[in-house]
């Protein structure tokens, strides 16, 4: 087996939104949300869609799960991750 190929099998595949179907009303909010802003915050998502920072960490958890968001520290604040959805079409 070639570096590529097990590169390629390492990288996990995007999320759809039909795996996004099967998640909990708090993670697909979470999904909603993180489609219309671009990059977010967990802060910023709790604030955005109303619900508690632990409901939002297990949402993002579950997107997590399903490949369908990104996460990266953030340049401004390296306490902080920034979030964006990645789902293909």
């Amino acid at each position: 087996m070639s570096a590529s190929e097990s590169l390629r099998q390492e990288t996990k595949s995007r999320g759809t939104w039909d795996d996004v179907r099967d998640l909990p009303p708090s993670a697909k909010l979470v999904a909603k949300v993180l489609e219309y802003n671009e990059t977010m915050t967990q802060q910023e998502i709790a604030e955005e869609t109303l619900l508690p920072a632990r409901t939002v960490r297990y949402a993002l958890n579950r997107l997590d799960e399903e490949n369908v968001i990104e996460s990266r520290f953030s340049f401004s604040d390296a306490r902080k991750r920034l979030y964006s959805l990645e789902i293909d079409e």
